[in-house]
Order: C-alpha cells, then structure tokens, then sequence
C-alpha cells in the first residue's frame, strides 16, 4: 500500500474519475499525450527570472530618474538662493545705481560663480544690459532671452539657450530702495553639466539594482529547486495523471480507505469510509483525525499500528488494517483500510444458531427413532395398553417447545431470533425463558431490535457458562405508549457493582478471555450507542437470582433520523 501511494499505477479501462463532491475530472488516458517542451521546474525558473528582471529594470528606471529630477530640483533651490542673495548684496544695488556699474559686478558674479560651481552668474540692469558675464566680451551688451517675468518682480526658473548655450537657469529681480525693479540676477548651470554629473552618479544607482537582480535570481532558482524538492521531483502532466489515477482508485474500491499526514489531520477519506463512518468525507478532510473519528479508531490510526485489528467505529465493528506512508524513508503519515464486520459477525451469530437448532433436531430426530422402535416392539408383542401408556408417558416430544417459549412475542424475527438463541442455550444446558408478561406486535424496521435483543442475550449465555443456569427475556411494547423495554435476567456471577456503569464501554468486561476470541464487551457497547441513537437508555444491574439484569428501553417507531 506504502508504494502504492509513493508511485500509483494508472488504472486501465475507461474507469471514472469521480471525487467525492460529484464532479468528475478527466482522466490522463481522456486528455491524450502531452507534449513536453520544457519542464515545470524550467518555466517557472524562467517566469521568475523574467519578473526579476522587468520589476528591477522597471525599479532602476524610475530610481534613475527620480534621481535625476532630485538633482535637478537641488540645483534650483541652490540656484535660486545664491541668485536672491546676490540681488540682495547692498553693493550690487549701489553700484547699479552708479554710473559704471561693471568695473564692481563683474569681480563679485564671478566669485560667486566660481565658488558655487555653476555656469554663469549674470548680472542686467532693467533694459537687459549685462553687467557681468564668464565671457567680459559679452558686459554692455544686451541679454539674448526675454528678462521680463523677472523684471515683473517674479522669479523666473526654466531651461533656456543663450549664447553659452542650452542650460537649467533661473532669474530673480533686483529691488531699489524704493522696491522698483532696477536690475536681475540671472544663474545657471549647463544641461550638459547636469547630465554629466548624473551620469557620474549612475553606477551607484546601477549597483543596487544589480545586486537585487543578482539575489533575485538566485532566490528563483533556490525557489524552483526546493518546489522540486517538495513535489518529488514530478511535472505537472505527472502530477496531474497521479491525481486522476488516485481519484479513481480510492473512490473506485469497496473498502474503507482513511490517510492522515504526520500532523494528524485527515487528508484522504474515501467514499467506502465514509459510509462505514458516517460521515460527510467534505466536512472532516483537513480535520483532527482525534476530534471527528471515534477514539479507538483515531487511536489506532494515530498510534501507526500494522496488525489487522477490529475496532468498534458507532455501531459498526470495523476490521481495521494500517501501515506507515514512507516516502524516501520518511515517515509522512499513516493509513488504514477499513472492512465491516458487522455483517459477517451477524451472519456467523446466526450460522452458530442454526447450527445449533440442525444439531438439536438431529437429537431429536435420534429420540424420535427410539420412541418408534419402542412402540414398535410393544405392537408387535401385541402389548397395545403398554404401548399407549408410553405414548402418554413420553407426550408430544420435541426439543423445542415453540408455543410456549414464544408465547407474547409475535413479531416474526424476533421470534426466529429468540428460537434461534434458545436451541444454542439449550445446546449448553442453559435454560432460557421467556417471561410470560412478555407482550410484543409485528413491528417494522426491526434491525435495531434485533441487535439488542441478539447481543443481550449472547452476553447472557456467556455469563451463564456451559455449566448450565437460567435465562430470562422479557419484551414489551404495552408498559407504556410508543416504547418497547427490554429486560434480560441470567443466574451467573453478575456484574460487580463498580462495573455496571462502564460495562457499556467498549473492551470493559468481567468475562474472562476466551482462546480466539481477541475483544470482549463488544455487544454491550452496540446496545449502548444503539439504544442512545434512538433517544433510549441501557443500564446495568443485578437479578433476582443474584447474576445481572440488563434493562433497554427505546422509543419505538424509532424516529427516521435517528435510525440511520
């Protein structure tokens, strides 16, 4: 089963692949061949390395020009404060005012330039005349872009081409006294510049996503490798032909079949397990296997027991197999494949009964033989008031007396159960009765009756022993309305009293072993559970005759839900 698991093999025919919520998934022999162009582990390594590698360009991108306009930005506010401070330098406003303005501008703009790195500091009066310039050529003449946003009193900042060229500039008025315009102040730095300096600063902002495109890919591969890993090395069109192959063979088979992984959680139950649990296989998977199975189940399944085992799961006495999932010798769960022994332990209960009543009749077929050949003697000796005197003597024979050992109880199966277990009582030297206040009709849906009544009075032949002893059954339906009471009384050793209320637990029992016989207290734990599903009760005590009493009662028609 352990290798089965590890690598199914496909299921031949055209068998249907039907899980447990009905829907039907197509099989790997329905989808034909698949062609296989690259493996899974391969596409999605290069899947993520392709999302690397678009979501780190992408990121450098957009770094890279937030870089740029960062810079950009810087340059203007630094533009902006050295040219308002040049503006504001009282000897740029007097000499303006003078009449040769350049001999003291000239050496101030060009110290501010030199020691503040920019292109040019440019100097104008308000018709544009410059009165400073990197190039003294260019002092007196007239300035080759339009000043008048600064002249308007408004600070100036955009890209424009002069006769130094193309550069990022910005202009800000120069005040009088008076607060009229009278000059501007206009700085800049070459676009070349700019772009140099950020081309400079570029490996920096190239490292980073580089070393994140480095990891990003090594972390895709260790990906890939440990999905790999965990997927046992298959492709998808494997894994896809073991998940048909294993929904067909799980819910194709008739017997029970339940997994748990090493945490202890239902993943597998197919559709056999959950009918012999009764169970919804959708609600419990992914479910504590100790808090949804019954305990001697969960206990068994959980512990990774190998023997074959019966355990009692409800009312149903489930032959229990399990084994250890191994995959490359490590443990990953434990299964267990479920059989019902309910029915076959019914069907040997009245194997064991008939056989009893074949072998009584046959003893009573032997008697009946020696009763002829007595009155056959005694007419041939011509003894005729002999021979009706021992007619008399001997009355109707028989080994079952059926009219009165049934009288009360009409109920056919009953009836033929009660028989039944008589003759293995009789067989034993047990003698089992049934009272007379005994009152039962023909009733319907029985099963449950029969259950009860069958294993209350096997427990009581047991107690009793082959020693021989006295068995009392009394049932009755007309105590009170709608109920039926069961009473079983034997003369055996009775149950001591710190046992009558957990003699309904499952392997609680005063018997001692028996050779073959690997479970004790089976019968009553069914009583129990079926007493307590149909809303009744079961209880424990001691007879009149000293050994136990076992009291059932149970509505009855049983309501149709608690009959299932």
């Amino acid at each position: 089963m352990t290798a089965a698991l590890e690598n199914p093999a496909p299921v031949k025919g055209g068998a249907r692949s039907e899980g447990s919520s009905g829907v039907r998934r197509r099989s790997a022999w329905e989808t034909g061949p698949v062609r296989r162009s690259m493996s899974l582990s391969t596409q999605l390594l290069v899947l993520q390395i392709a999302i690397v590698l678009v979501i780190v360009v992408g990121t450098g991108a957009v770094a890279a020009l937030l870089a740029a306009q960062s810079n950009r930005d810087a340059y203007r506010d630094r533009m902006i404060a050295i040219a308002q401070s040049v503006a504001g330098l009282p000897t740029v406003v007097e000499t303006l005012l003078a009449r040769d303005p350049e001999h003291q501008i000239q050496p101030i703009a060009e110290a501010v330039r030199k020691s503040s790195g920019l292109s040019y500091v440019v100097v104008t009066d308000d018709q544009g005349i410059r009165f400073s310039h990197p190039n003294p050529a260019r002092i007196g003449e007239k300035v080759s872009t339009d000043p008048s946003i600064a002249l308007s009193g408004k600070v100036q900042v955009e890209t424009q081409t002069g006769t130094l060229g193309e550069s990022w500039r910005v202009k800000v008025p120069i005040h009088g006294p008076r607060e009229d315009v009278i000059g501007v102040v206009s700085v800049g730095i070459f676009e070349t510049d700019l772009q140099a300096q950020f081309v400079d600063d570029l490996p920096g902002l190239i490292v980073a996503p580089l070393a994140a495109a480095v990891i990003g890919v090594l972390g895709s591969v260790l990906l890939g490798w440990l999905l790999r890993r965990r997927i046992y090395g298959l492709e998808s069109e494997e894994i896809r032909t073991m998940l048909d192959t294993r929904e067909a063979m799980l819910h194709g088979i008739q017997e029970g079949f339940i997994a748990v992984d090493a945490d202890g959680r239902l993943v597998v139950v197919n559709d056999a397990a959950a009918r012999l649990l009764d169970v919804r296989s959708a609600e419990i998977i992914g479910e504590d296997a100790a808090r949804v199975l019954d305990e001697e189940l969960a206990r068994f399944l959980l512990s990774g027991e190998t023997s074959e085992t019966p355990v009692l799961s409800g009312e149903r006495v489930l032959v229990v197999h399990g084994a250890a999932v191994l995959v490359k010798g490590r443990n990953v769960g434990h299964i267990a494949m479920l059989r019902d022994r309910t029915e076959l332990e019914e069907t040997l209960r009245d194997l064991r009964g008939a056989r009893s009543l074949a072998d009584d009749l046959r003893a009573q077929s032997h008697e009946f033989s020696n009763t002829l050949q007595v009155l056959s003697g005694l007419l041939e000796t011509e003894q005729t008031d002999a021979a009706l005197s021992f007619i008399h003597r001997v009355g109707g024979g028989g080994a079952l007396p059926t009219d009165q050992l049934l009288h009360g109880i009409d109920d056919i199966e009953v009836s033929a159960l009660v028989l039944a277990k008589s003759a293995r009582a009789q067989e034993l030297g047990i003698d089992l009765a049934v009272a007379p206040e005994s009152h039962l009709r023909e009733v319907e849906q029985d099963d449950d009756l029969l259950t009860i009544v069958g294993n209350l009075l096997d427990n009581a032949i047991e107690a009793v022993g082959s020693a021989g002893g006295r068995i009392l059954l009394g049932i009755r339906d007309d105590v009170a309305p709608g109920r039926i009471t069961v009473v079983v009384d034997d003369d055996g050793p009775g149950i001591p009293a710190p046992l009558r209320d957990a003699v309904f637990d499952i392997d609680v029992s005063d018997k001692e072993r028996v050779p073959g016989k690997e479970r004790r207290g089976i019968g009553l734990t069914i009583v129990k559970r079926v007493a307590q599903r149909l809303g009744g009760t079961a209880t424990a005590g001691a007879s009149a005759w000293g050994g136990a009493r076992f009291v059932v009662d149970v509505p009855w028609p049983p309501d149709s839900e608690a009959s299932r």
